[in-house]
């Protein structure tokens, strides 16, 4: 079994419950941050290197998109998720 199917099947055990505890959604956020969120910074900064090394052969607008535009937007989209996250983690 992956370690994707495990993830999912635990978030998916978790969130049938009667009631949702502030204990079960710290939970939740932290699997999200631990599980969920390093893979995917792995595959955006992956991503991102293969756009950026395309970037120099790009002309015009399709060179800025790929060189400063996607990065940016990427990036900030998982500091955004993780800084949120991990924010409410620290509240009790």
């Amino acid at each position: 079994m992956s370690d994707w199917v495990k993830i999912r099947d635990g978030i998916v055990n978790a969130l049938k419950i009667d009631e949702v505890t502030e204990e079960i959604k710290q939970n939740v956020s932290k699997a999200i941050v631990d599980e969920v969120l390093p893979p995917i910074e792995d595959c955006v900064e992956e991503f991102i290197t293969k756009i950026q090394t395309q970037a120099v052969d790009e002309a015009g607008w399709c060179r800025i998109r790929d060189a400063i535009v996607l990065p940016v937007v990427m990036r900030s989209l998982v500091y955004v998720v993780k800084l949120v996250l991990t924010k409410t983690l620290d509240v009790k």
